[in-house]
């Protein structure tokens, strides 16, 4: 039974329910046990020491005194480190980067590129002793000017931070000596003829701060690698733990086969939590103490020491007809990428029109590096920067044109057989069928609610965003159980249900209830390769592999049936849990008693399925957002909010609800809140959840998360991928929102009050928007 044959309109047993998660009693009780919780025989503690400078050369560094502090065991530096990182490394998901900047993220060598940059650590009994032995580490810095963002480190005068950047692709000679490192381009059709066919251009430009994706779990690794023992042991808390021992077979150039990952719950990573800041550093100082190192980060390094998004600045222009029809646009993206090359720019260039079919086009990424962290994945990393220019764009048009917001899009949608930005072709999507129901929805057409103040400015914003979501291989293996319960073995971490969605796809094929499964990540000797739970794949690729092995197990179950019965295995189906006879109706078998049954019929059934799934095709989403602005004090107040995602198939509609609820949260933050905050030396000064402001419940109303199915026929239930698509319209739609209330539009974020209120008295008449062109 292939894929294909699960049709489109079936009524599903168990998919589209809402079962009970298997780990959940375990972690509202705190017996889950994440990465800091775990305490080997003999452990001993690991410490980092970071660079209190955002720009140096490391002149010399003298670890004598604190090599010999009693009770220290070990002392690690970048010499411990190199060797031949003169290669390319490709990591698991195809991106392919200097496996010099891979090792010298992890310790610096010869330069420290920003505040927090990693330059030795310690290994001692106690993480008190520790911390007075990186006292006593001596480093003498050759202090450099630093950049703190795009527009400095652009600069004709910035100072260079890579002399001679090792990049993926040939160098574009026009970038040498600059701070520019990476450059991508696409583009179809001709702009310039476009823009002159159109009756009204509109050019937006905004400037964003960096963010952290604000996982509550701090990063936690714990590393067995003594001299007797045969495999290095890892156990951390990672999205993808064969990403792990990848970088870390990478970076200490032994096999794969020498490493063993062990996964631990994971608190929260969106992205954050892919590099191996620490597990490199835990197991040297244990291969150099020959005891278990663990080291736990404190909120301070994760925010100044681990993988935030990218800040930058970003540029759209759209012309259109005055019939509302897009002639021509271009987007302009500049990323950060922090110490070392690699920001989203390709993903931020491809879906910035994602939602549209345009057919002349120009999109251009910058990737720049700065003297800050090197810069991460979150949430549809790249996507949320482009879209807040194109999408403030699109509504300053329908304002110019007096076209309704969403009539314009549906006039422009993308639909299946659309061409994106780099060329590949839309299968089936539903951009369309997400806008029919933002339409349909009550608030769309509701009236905007009344002030209580005269100095209370009310609005309304309405955007659209996209995130392609990966595909990726997967393995899952199955074991029934004597007890007529299953025991499901998967390689894909658990960041946010997975395991009973994946557990619901399994229970789909053969009938039986979610809760007779038992679902557990397994370590990376003891599954298949499986890639990491980023890019919304987790519950597609292992939802679809679990399906396979479903059916494998099916098909033995049949056999072995037909051989109890004695009759041929083409009269024997199982479904709904009981496998029947198509010839004798009174031959029925439950899958209990058949379980009971497997040891005296031919033994023990296993089952396994594995692939290297296609056919994610991408998710679409929408907001809604009323909102006030309290024009005394630029305070904005969030009344009500909508949030619509095209989800394909909910398999599970309370933890699809909870990503859309949970992204759209969070790009509430990042559009009103958050930001990086730097001082003149280059050192950020909010890295603590006190001064780093993100959302509470006081913040955000309840997010009314509107699920849209349209069917994805690339997968076994039609779902698509889930957790990305919601960060990316808060930000154009809040922006739109604030411009609707108060009449000018707000060119950089976080538009906090501050940033609101200062504007608005600086240029009370003045917005980023600029319409060049209104022909009559």
């Amino acid at each position: 039974m292939k894929s294909t044959e699960i049709k489109k309109n079936r009524d599903f047993k168990y998919i589209g329910q809402r079962p009970l998660r298997p780990d959940g009693v375990e972690k509202v009780t705190g017996k889950a046990l994440y990465g800091a919780d775990l305490n080997l025989p003999d452990t001993i503690y690991g410490k980092i020491l970071r660079s209190p400078h955002a720009h140096a050369k490391i002149v010399s560094i003298d670890t004598n005194e604190a090599k010999n502090l009693p009770g220290v065991k070990a002392v690690l530096t970048a010499e411990d480190l190199i060797k031949k990182h003169d290669r390319l490394y490709k990591d698991l998901e195809g991106t392919v980067s200097s496996s010099k900047y891979l090792s010298n993220n992890v310790l610096a060598e010869d330069k420290v590129l920003y505040v927090g940059h990693a330059v030795a650590a310690v290994a001692a009994i106690s993480p008190y002793i520790a911390l007075e032995a990186l006292s006593l580490i001596k480093v003498e810095y050759d202090v450099l000017r630093s950049v703190s963002d795009v527009k400095s480190s652009m600069d004709d005068h910035a100072p260079i931070l890579l002399e001679t950047p090792i990049t993926a692709s040939l160098r574009d000679s026009r970038f040498e000596s600059t701070n520019i490192v990476g450059h991508c381009e696409f583009s179809s059709g001709d702009v310039q003829v476009g823009f002159s066919e159109a009756d009204v251009v509109v050019e937006t430009e905004y400037i964003t701060k960096t963010v952290h994706q604000g996982y509550i779990e701090p990063q936690s690794a714990t590393a067995l690698w003594s001299k007797d023992d045969r495999q290095l042991k890892i156990w951390c808390s990672n999205q993808g733990h064969f990403s792990v021992r990848h970088e870390v077979s990478a970076i200490l150039e032994i096999p794969v086969s020498q490493i063993k990952v062990i996964p631990m719950e994971i608190g929260g990573g969106f992205g954050g939590k892919i590099t191996a800041h620490i597990e490199p550093v835990a197991a040297m100082l244990s291969r150099k103490s020959g005891r278990p190192v663990k080291i736990s980060l404190d909120r301070s390094e994760v925010f100044q020491c681990t993988s935030p998004t990218s800040g930058g600045i970003v540029k759209a222009k759209i012309g259109a007809t005055k019939d509302g029809k897009f002639t021509a646009a271009r987007c302009d993206i500049y990323l950060e990428a922090g110490a070392f090359p690699g920001s989203f720019i390709e993903n931020g260039c491809n879906t910035a029109f994602a939602p549209y079919n345009i057919s002349n086009l120009q999109v251009t990424g910058y990737d720049i590096v700065t003297n800050k962290p090197k810069t991460g994945a979150y949430r549809a990393p790249g996507t949320p920067n482009s879209a807040l220019a194109v999408e403030t764009a699109v509504d300053e048009i329908s304002r110019r044109l007096r076209i309704d917001p969403v009539g314009l899009r549906l006039k422009n949608a993308a639909d299946k057989g659309t061409r994106k930005a780099d060329g590949t072709i839309y299968p089936d999507i539903g951009m369309i069928q997400t806008a029919q129901s933002v339409i349909k929805h009550p608030h769309y057409s509701a009236p905007l609610p009344k002030t209580t103040s005269k100095f209370l400015k009310v609005g309304r914003g309405i955007a659209f965003g996209y995130s392609g979501n990966i595909n990726g291989a997967a393995t899952v293996m199955a074991n029934v159980v004597e007890d007529g319960t299953v025991t499901l073995i998967m390689g894909s971490v658990d960041v946010g249900g997975t395991r009973i969605s994946i557990a619901q796809q399994f229970a789909e094929v053969l009938g039986i209830s979610p809760e007779l499964i038992n679902p557990t990540v397994a370590d990376t000797d003891s599954i298949g390769y499986t890639s990491a739970s980023v890019g919304s794949s987790a519950s597609h690729k292992s939802g679809w592999a679990a399906y396979q092995c479903a059916l494998d197990i099916k098909d033995q179950l049949e056999v072995r049936v037909s051989k109890i019965w004695d009759v041929d295995k083409t009269t024997v189906v199982f479904e709904n849990g009981h496998a029947k006879s198509t010839t004798d109706p009174k031959l029925i078998m439950s899958f209990k008693d058949l379980s009971s049954m497997l040891d005296d019929t031919g033994g023990p059934i296993t089952g396994r399925g594995n692939i290297t799934s296609t056919g994610c095709a991408g998710s679409f989403s929408a907001n809604i957002v009323d909102l006030e602005v309290d024009m005394e004090t630029g305070k904005v107040n969030i009344l009500k909010y909508t949030a619509f995602q095209d989800v394909g198939k909910a398999i599970h509609p309370g933890y699809v609800e909870g990503q859309i609820q949970g992204g759209t949260v969070q790009g509430i933050g990042w559009a009103l809140h958050e930001e990086y905050v730097f001082d003149e030396h280059g050192k950020m000064t909010n890295s603590s959840l006190l001064d780093y402001r993100m959302p509470t419940s006081w913040d955000v109303p309840m997010i009314d998360a509107q699920i849209v199915e349209s069917h994805n026929p690339g997968h076994p239930y039609g779902a698509r991928g889930v957790g990305e698509a919601s960060i990316v319209p808060p930000l154009p739609a809040i922006s739109n929102a604030i411009n609707d209330a108060i009449g000018c539009r707000i060119p950089q974020l976080p538009m906090s009050p501050t940033n609101i209120y200062t504007f608005i008295t600086n240029h009370d008449h003045l917005g980023a928007i600029d319409v060049l062109n209104i022909n009559r």
